[in-house]
């Protein structure tokens, strides 16, 4: 099959998006198809590159500050409309509603290529970092969910990782005709597996080896609460000795920083930055545990890695991830920003070696539900129906059949963007 995935969020950024579209394209590509990725430039302007066996396509991006310091297309049109004329993809399969996403989706309705689109919104994510706009939350993300459910009823098939997925929706769920289907973002189970630890990784990240060590690995946002864990884990030190690892980069690092001073934690904090890519699966072995705090994940990839990696969870019970802690079988639930019930969880786990065996053990048997290999057959298999239904839909039609109404707006669409593009027009 011929494979065109768009996302707005891809390598190098880092964050669920873009990495549950780089493994879909790299494991699409190591199981014979051909695939190409349409993703925001870098530099700001065009480029192509080949990124880990991948044909990537850069338009031009410009920085959108509001939200994780990343590049978004403006105006990709034209140059997404020449990427689907040369490669003529069997299927389209796009990741998120913003620019690139809705040209393809305009393009592939009009050239009648089968639409699949998967949903990894969660508004609020965007809500925590634009705090000016915070009285209007809850409007704005109506609104969202409205848009959301515009754009992915366009597509022929709608996705979503899980069933929390499809409540983002909201009541707007109900107006969606496309197919709604779960499908896992998956992991790679051949990297991620309990193992011994390197003595590097304690070395070069400074890690104490006599000490149990909470594990927190993502993004340093906003939205993700890590406050919550570090005032949880002032309550763990006044009664077991313990260590705080943060991995990951983002807008909030420094704040946070300034909170474990504030706490006077801040010697038992490590804050790690940037993550190699190489030392991942080894710093989610280096845990007693994995904790987040995170109200607004949609299915949490970094905790699943973690899980894989034999870690029991203690989670924030919002969002989509009571769908991987299963409270009292491979961890524990606490509530919204409450910091006193993780601290509470989290000293359970830290001072019963046998009840973190138990939990390890289903953590282990519920990551091996979310198995990538599992992922790529169901998307394989998607691919192919909706490639079968489009080709059966188009053949039941009338003898001489034209949509005039698709043809005019495409003409609009382009003389618009056109006219606002000279420089891609005249190439």
């Amino acid at each position: 099959m011929k494979i065109l995935i768009t996302s707005d969020l891809y390598p190098p950024v880092l964050n669920g998006v873009a990495t549950f579209s780089h493994n879909l394209a790299k494991g699409m590509v190591s199981r014979g198809h051909d695939v190409i990725v349409i993703a925001p430039s870098q530099t700001g302007k065009r480029y192509e590159e080949i990124l880990d066996g991948v044909k990537v396509f850069r338009p031009r991006a410009v920085m959108f500050p509001f939200y994780q310091n990343v590049r978004i297309c403006i105006t990709p049109q034209l140059e997404v409309r020449k990427i689907i004329q040369e490669f003529q993809p069997d299927v389209i399969h796009n990741q998120m509603p913003m620019g690139i996403g809705q040209a393809a989706t305009m393009l592939g309705k009009s050239y009648d290529m089968p639409i699949v689109s998967t949903s990894h919104a969660m508004p609020e994510n965007l809500m925590e970092n634009l705090k000016k706009l915070s009285a209007f939350s809850r409007p704005i993300n109506y609104m969202l969910a409205d848009f959301g459910r515009r754009y992915h009823a366009r597509s022929d098939v709608v996705t979503t990782p899980t069933k929390t997925g499809l409540a983002g929706f909201s009541k707007h769920v109900a107006k969606i005709a496309s197919p709604l289907k779960v499908i896992s973002n998956g992991i790679n189970l051949t990297s991620f597996t309990p193992g011994k630890v390197p003595a590097r990784i304690y070395k070069e990240y400074g890690l104490p080896k006599d000490k149990k060590i909470i594990t927190y690995l993502g993004r340093i946002d906003a939205e993700k609460h890590i406050w919550v864990l570090l005032h949880a884990f002032k309550e763990v030190l006044e009664q077991e000795d313990a260590h705080l690892l943060i991995v990951g980069a983002g807008v909030d690092l420094e704040n946070l920083k300034m909170i474990a001073c504030d706490l006077v934690i801040e010697e038992r904090v490590t804050f790690t930055g940037r993550l190699a890519e190489e030392d991942k699966a080894d710093i989610h072995r280096v845990g007693t545990l994995f904790a987040v705090a995170s109200p607004s994940e949609l299915q949490c990839i970094a905790a699943l890695e973690a899980m894989a990696c034999g870690q029991p969870m203690v989670a924030v019970d919002a969002g989509a991830l009571g769908e991987l802690c299963h409270d009292g079988k491979n961890g524990y639930l606490f509530g919204f920003d409450d910091y006193h019930g993780a601290a509470e969880a989290i000293l359970k786990i830290l001072r019963d070696d046998k009840l973190r065996e138990k939990f390890s053990k289903e953590s282990l048997a519920i990551a091996q539900s979310n198995d990538l290999e599992y992922t790529l057959d169901a998307f394989t298999k998607l691919y192919k129906s909706v490639i079968k239904s489009k080709k059966a839909e188009i053949a039941a039609r009338p003898a001489g059949f034209v949509d005039r109404l698709k043809e005019s707006e495409l003409a609009e669409y382009f003389e618009f963007w056109s006219n606002e593009d000279d420089e891609v027009k005249s190439k």
